[in-house]
């Protein structure tokens, strides 16, 4: 289902969106080469937001590019394949942006909690697996949702009360065993939605205890300062896509489920490199150091062709 009908609300659309998924997706992959130019940032946390910032982009540009066409050529129709591969990818990305970020607040909570520690907890490997890990059961999970969506056997020419094929959509549209589908959707939304919250929380929990110990007001600033963005991504994210997956079991209009749908699929990815960069100096340092290292060889290479020319006359 599309957005709208009205030829010009469609065209200020593909506006709206296209802008929207190209500053994701240059401001993302901005953010991943300021990190990875920058021998400073090689650090945990840095490692962990730069595959933040890779699930978003994959994230985005399984939905986002297909409304896109959809909005410009005026017809929402996609075919099976499209739909399940459409539903895997998107499966997939959104769980390892789910569970990153779970291992982004493990992540905060050993560096102020064990400070001591850190380095020796959060080693290459111990960051490699957990990413590793994460990638497994998103994979799990979306494989989990395909057996259940390859069951129903009656979709042609159906809707779906969205601009994607949204998992929580498809498994509404199971023409029977509708109980086994609520269980299963339950179930995961229990998996990666409730745990991954739950150890957000306690970690959280803990970081905040141990702050308030800090004896000055710098320190405590400057500790929490660190987790500031983590947790407002944390916030954008989760309160979107839980609301959107367990409000679909129940009567909530299909304006409403896709405009929330929006927020968590391009808004949130949209926001990260902006929110992460804005409020993170060691971030607006590599960024500029980049610009700079950019310009300045723009610049011999002009140089240098000025150069060359004179030469050759």
């Amino acid at each position: 289902m599309g957005f709208s009908e009205d030829l010009q609300l469609q065209s200020f659309l593909f506006g709206l969106f296209l802008s929207m998924y190209l500053v994701t997706v240059l401001g993302n992959l901005l953010l991943i080469l300021a990190v990875s130019s920058d021998s400073h940032l090689h650090t945990p946390m840095y490692f962990f937001l730069v595959n933040l910032s890779l699930a978003d982009v994959g994230f985005t540009s399984t939905t986002v590019p297909k409304m896109i066409v959809d909005v410009h050529t005026h017809s929402t129709v996609i075919s099976y394949v499209g739909c399940l591969t459409q539903l895997s990818l998107s499966l997939i990305f959104a769980c390892m942006d789910d569970l990153l970020l779970t291992v982004m607040a493990y992540d905060r909570f050993v560096a102020i909690c064990h400070p001591l520690h850190y380095q020796a907890i959060m080693n290459l490997g111990r960051c490699s697996f957990l990413v590793l890990v994460s990638f497994v059961a998103s994979l799990l999970d979306s494989l989990l949702n395909n057996l259940m969506v390859l069951k129903v056997t009656c979709f042609k020419q159906v809707e779906i009360a969205s601009f994607f094929c949204d998992p929580s959509e498809l498994l509404s549209l199971a023409c029977s065993d509708s109980f086994t589908n609520v269980i299963v959707r339950y179930l995961v939304g229990i998996i990666y939605g409730f745990f991954p919250i739950s150890g957000i929380l306690f970690s959280y929990y803990k970081i905040i205890s141990s702050i308030l110990r800090v004896p000055s007001p710098g320190g405590r600033y400057r500790a929490f300062s660190t987790c500031g963005s983590h947790l407002s991504v944390v916030c954008l994210f989760y309160g979107t896509a839980i609301g959107v997956y367990f409000s679909s079991a129940f009567s909530v209009s299909p304006g409403k489920g896709a405009l929330a749908s929006v927020v968590y699929t391009v808004v949130t990815p949209m926001l990260n490199p902006f929110i992460y960069s804005l409020r993170n100096r060691d971030i607006k340092r590599a960024l500029w150091r980049l610009l700079r290292k950019t310009g300045s060889s723009q610049s011999l290479h002009h140089a240098s062709g000025l150069l060359v020319g004179t030469a050759a006359k």
